[in-house]
């Protein structure tokens, strides 16, 4: 129950906090340097107990105009999942990486697409009956988002995203809809 409150009262503080900070935004034009236009964000995640969890997904962004930026990101997941007599522990790795493209509405509201192409297990239905084994799986998710910034050059994203290539039983997501939450510096 702690984790289920403490979440929401640290994302309302940051968004009390950025709502009395300057909301200047970081202009780009054609003089704009290289190092300038370079942004840096991602996810990272813990969770320990029974089911422990442990997420990293860092990712760059290079802004080609105001309202267009591309990006890279890297995907790393450590999955464990402890067991009773009856069923053994289950431990895993998830990595990949991914291409994005952001387009922004607004000072706040955001296009979002990506590509991500990740490396998991996967059970087999063979004639010997299932095994386990590794597979790359593709997504390809379309949304949007809102930016809430924290200062001169940080903020909060929240993400709402469609995976296009959705595949039941072989995707690590329980539903193509995708929420995601971040932060980019």
């Amino acid at each position: 129950m702690k984790k289920l409150i403490t979440f929401p009262f640290i994302f309302l503080v940051l968004i009390t906090i950025s709502s009395k900070s300057t909301l200047a935004q970081k202009y780009v034009d054609e003089s704009s340097g290289f190092m300038d236009r370079l942004y840096f964000g991602g996810n990272f995640g813990l969770q320990f107990g029974s089911f422990t969890h442990i997420e990293a997904s860092p990712i760059a962004g290079y802004m080609i105009n105001q309202k267009l930026s591309v990006g890279v990101g890297g995907i790393y997941q450590y999955f464990r999942i402890r067991g009773n007599s009856q069923v053994g522990d289950y431990e895993t790795n998830i990595y990949g990486g991914k291409l994005f493209g952001r387009y922004n509405l607004s000072n706040q509201l955001f296009g979002y697409t990506e590509y991500e192409n990740i490396n998991l297990d996967i059970i087999y239905n063979t004639s010997n009956g299932y095994e386990l084994g590794r597979a790359w799986v593709p997504a390809f998710f379309i949304g949007g988002g809102y930016f809430q910034p924290i200062g001169n050059r940080a903020g909060v994203t929240v993400m709402a995203l469609y995976n296009l290539l959705h595949y039941p039983g072989r995707s690590p997501y329980n539903s193509p809809f995708v929420l995601r939450v971040g932060f980019t510096i």
